[in-house]
């Protein structure tokens, strides 16, 4: 995988929230997912956000994907402030910038694993035999080489999971953003792809971004958040 020309690992963050809140419902009813946050994701950074079920964390990292529009406060991709954008241009922005990995892998279950991930080389315009080699190539390095032409109905929840961080890699998106991507994995695979992860962000000036619950990927990360009711309550950087 070659590096991502358009990338710099000077001051400026690829990823950078202020004031973002986000309230479901209205009124007496209403509940704040997500109070105040600032956050600065810097390329070359590989970071971890925890918290107990129900912090807010999914939702902070659906606000950051261009997934969920904060109910106010501004996002900002690689310089783009994407808050006033209107919702025809985020496709745009999230295929430019954004890498997601779902915690639901989201897979097409008519497609093979190798289709499933040329479909995000198809929308980057590679086709063909180029898009082949390289989703190949992708599924290779998390250990997926002899799984190519199966469908999901035929991978395990663990394959599943990998073929879906294959996909978000392929398109080499300076930002990587990730919902538990170790959690339906063993400990060593875990580990595996938590490596590979941190290897992007360090050698290819990418900043990732993981939601995990998972005690046994903390000593990989460089920066390790803590979220309670909403809020980042701690920010540890190694």
């Amino acid at each position: 995988m070659t590096a991502n020309p358009a990338l710099s690992a000077g001051p400026s963050p690829l990823l950078a929230l202020r004031s973002v809140r986000k309230v479901y419902g209205e009124g007496a009813g209403a509940v704040e997912a997500v109070t105040g946050v600032d956050l600065d994701l810097m390329a070359g950074e590989f970071t971890l956000l925890m918290g107990p079920s129900g912090s807010g964390k999914t939702t902070l990292l659906m606000m950051m994907g261009c997934l969920l529009k904060p109910t106010s406060g501004t996002v900002s991709v690689a310089g783009v402030e994407v808050q006033g954008l209107p919702e025809s241009a985020l496709p745009a922005i999230r295929l430019r910038y954004l890498g997601y990995i779902f915690q639901g892998f989201n897979l097409f279950p008519a497609l093979t694993a190798s289709e499933n991930v040329e479909v995000a080389l198809n929308l980057k315009g590679v086709r063909g035999d180029a898009a082949r080699a390289a989703a190949a190539r992708h599924l290779s390095r998390i250990g997926l080489e002899s799984r190519l032409a199966h469908r999901p109905e035929d991978l395990s929840g663990g394959e599943k999971q990998r073929v879906a961080i294959a996909r978000a890699l392929a398109a080499e998106p300076p930002v990587i953003l990730a919902d538990e991507p170790t959690a339906s994995l063993d400990g060593a695979t875990g580990h595996r792809v938590t490596e590979l992860l941190r290897q992007l962000a360090r050698e290819e000036a990418r900043t990732v971004f993981v939601v995990t619950h998972d005690p046994r990927i903390l000593d990989l990360a460089d920066r390790i958040l803590h979220m309670e009711d909403g809020r980042i309550v701690k920010d540890e950087r190694k």
